[in-house]
């Protein structure tokens, strides 16, 4: 560096690492452009992210195609249906709350790396799996690796991309996870297509192991967040992780001058997860993750049972089948049935793309949850109709739902998780917060097998407009807007709501 260079650089205010993020160039005039193209590092950060969300919609959409075939191998009772139906999102919940605050902790790319190692082990595991307890393991552990994934891939995407483009860029990768459901159903429906017979749900699982290895390999290639290591006080190797996040052609910043480390703020006591719920937190907690649990009870039970509610609609309940013929034809069949509902997922979180960083994360939320609502109260309602009034009653009630959810509640809560909370303790406010949802999803997916047997399809829908309408107004109770806000003083004092 010449003299010259040295002297500007420190002439140069010192910064924040999101301050430099969110730079953009200006115009010979003076004039600055709307917004400064990614980076390369950028770019690949972005799409190693949006791969975990994949793998974790192919998955939970996978097990609702295989659970008829996985129940007919294990002669599953009822029971065992919804331990299976569970026991992937229960891994969730663990590895959200026990391996995800690791992040805070060993960093992020670290754990971003672990994740996948996990999941790769597991999930071929669990395609040789031969008995139903060792299945049922092999499940949690994928899970695991799933949750981690929760806080770990939206924290290594919004801590290293520009404040105006953060809930666009943070959702686009979070609805790879719809890409991945409407995947995981057309693989297992091409599967068995071609393959019908009873152990064909190993080979649904089996065909994620390719690419998750290519994800694996790149993960190994990005920098580590520079917030994060500003955040623990080691400013220099942030300063070298930020100029190799930035570097681009013509280089730009040339030079990387950080404001100096950080000193812990007075509510950082208690340390651990109880800081997450320490009275300056316990809003951002609160709209973290009761939204978020109340949102899962819906999402996950009607994403993941789709394939058996509409089966059991329509006559033909996977508990009266005789024969693997018959279990076979009618999972096609509802096979077909729920990949058109799912592209809904995908549709949905286009829109929420699109309009969260314009319509404000707590409106979009709130509008989720009462067009979730909508949805479900008409496909209840189709029950009491016939034939094709019913059929089309029930579709639009189910398309409703998911294209709701994912422009509300399913995008805007992961969103929100990771963007409330500071960056010493990121984390593990996300990792709580995706935990204690999980609980909701880990509850409706072992219930729901039982509940669609004791009480109906249309009063367990009945319960679910209820829940949609709870977590409208839990939105609306405790609102805080992170919308185009720096992360860098994002939670560093108590936030004001929207």
């Amino acid at each position: 560096m010449t003299a010259a260079m040295a002297d500007q650089a420190a002439s140069q205010p010192a910064k924040s690492v999101q301050d430099y993020i969110d730079e953009t160039p200006s115009w010979a005039d003076g004039t600055p452009a709307s917004a400064a193209p990614l980076t390369p590092m950028q770019l690949r950060v972005w799409m190693l992210a949006a791969a975990g969300k994949f793998f974790e919609g192919l998955v939970i959409f996978t097990t609702g195609v295989a659970l008829p075939l996985i129940g007919q191998e294990f002669q599953m009772s009822p029971l065992q249906h919804g331990m299976v139906g569970a026991a992937s999102l229960f891994g969730i919940l663990i590895g959200a709350f026990a391996l995800g605050g690791l992040a805070d902790i060993f960093g992020r790319k670290l754990v971003f790396i672990a994740e996948m190692v996990i999941f790769m082990i597991f999930l071929a595991l669990l395609s040789v799996s031969q008995g139903f307890l060792w299945m049922l393991i092999c499940m949690v552990g994928v899970g695991l690796a799933l949750g981690c994934d929760y806080p770990t891939a939206h924290l290594i995407i919004s801590e290293s991309i520009p404040s105006r483009a953060r809930g666009k860029l943070v959702l686009g990768a979070f609805g790879f996870q719809a890409v991945g459901a409407l995947a995981g159903t057309i693989t297992g429906y091409v599967i068995l297509h071609n393959f019908p017979e009873v152990t064909a749900w190993r080979y649904m699982f089996a065909v994620a192991l390719l690419p998750a290895a290519v994800v694996l390999v790149g993960r190994f290639f990005i920098t580590e967040s520079a917030p994060w290591l500003f955040a623990r006080g080691r400013v220099d190797e942030a300063t070298r992780a930020a100029m190799r996040l930035l570097r681009r052609e013509p280089p730009y910043p040339k030079e990387i001058t950080l404001a100096p480390a950080p000193r812990a703020p007075a509510d950082a006591a208690p340390e651990g997860f109880r800081a997450v719920l320490a009275p300056a937190k316990r809003r951002a907690a609160i709209l973290a993750g009761v939204p978020w649990f109340l949102q899962d009870l819906g999402t996950y039970g009607i994403g993941l049972f789709t394939p058996t509610i509409l089966a059991t609609t329509f006559g033909h309940s996977v508990a009266v089948h005789h024969s693997l013929a018959s279990v076979i034809d009618k999972d096609l069949l509802a096979a077909k049935g729920a990949a058109l509902v799912d592209i809904l997922l995908i549709l949905g979180i286009g829109a929420a793309t699109l309009l969260a960083d314009r319509a404000g994360r707590i409106p979009l939320q709130i509008l989720g949850f009462i067009g979730c609502a909508a949805g479900l109260l008409l496909s209840a309602q189709a029950l009491n109709h016939a034939g094709m009034t019913q059929t089309v009653m029930i579709y639009t009630g189910f398309m409703l739902f998911n294209f709701m959810t994912n422009l509300g509640p399913n995008a805007q809560t992961y969103l929100i998780a990771g963007e409330v909370f500071p960056a010493r303790m990121r984390a593990r406010g996300a990792g709580v917060a995706a935990a204690f949802a999980k609980i909701g999803a880990v509850t409706t997916a072992f219930l729901f097998p039982i509940l669609l047997a004791d009480i109906g399809t249309q009063n367990l829908l009945y319960i679910l407009v209820v829940t949609s309408l709870a977590g409208a107004f839990v939105t609306w109770r405790y609102r805080i807007e992170t919308t185009g806000l720096n992360l860098d003083r994002i939670g560093e004092k108590p936030a004001d709501p929207a």
